[in-house]
């Protein structure tokens, strides 16, 4: 099932729309320019893999990021699999250069997260390069809230209690 936002759908990936990503063939919806990115390739086949060793993990599997305007893919999000045993979900996404900039990685996330909530997950985390700056300020736009960081990366995490003190956060 198709998430919607105000200017996109998430589109949940099935096991053909992945290989036929990994293959470089577009499914029904056309592809931006730039479309896919080795960020989306990578989240394509992480899904693969976890449907060989684990089963499909939708809907917690990959999702492609459509512009309602014109139903062309800019980009990628997703979960690394279903909710762990203390309900938490790990999260990731990109998009094509010639989207960023624009909100929309704010605007799919925030769909994704309400999705997650709706469905009972407890926490969602995240992590980003230590020099990803636009990649923190969408994860702290949504509300998620910086927990720690090594020499590489930064993590982020939401839990429910967290969207309570800032309800705005994963309001479309």
């Amino acid at each position: 099932m198709d998430l919607e936002t105000e200017r996109l759908v998430l589109h949940p990936l099935t096991i053909a729309e992945a290989e036929g990503l990994t293959e470089g063939r577009p499914s029904g919806a056309g592809w931006a320019p730039g479309y896919p990115t080795d960020s989306d390739l990578a989240g394509a086949r992480r899904y693969l893999a976890t449907c060989v060793h684990a089963g499909d993990p939708q809907p917690f599997g990959a999702y492609e990021i459509r512009r309602r305007e014109d139903g062309l893919a800019i980009g990628g999000l997703g979960f690394h699999g279903a909710a762990d045993e203390r309900g938490a979900v790990t999260i990731g996404y990109g998009l094509i250069p010639a989207a960023q900039g624009k909100g929309y990685a704010t605007e799919a996330l925030r769909g994704l997260l309400r999705f997650a909530r709706d469905s009972g997950v407890t926490a969602v985390e995240g992590d980003t390069d230590l020099g990803n700056v636009a990649s923190q300020r969408v994860m702290a736009a949504v509300g998620m809230e910086f927990v720690g960081a090594d020499d590489r990366l930064m993590y982020y995490r939401i839990t429910w209690e967290n969207r309570l003190r800032a309800p705005h956060t994963v309001e479309a």
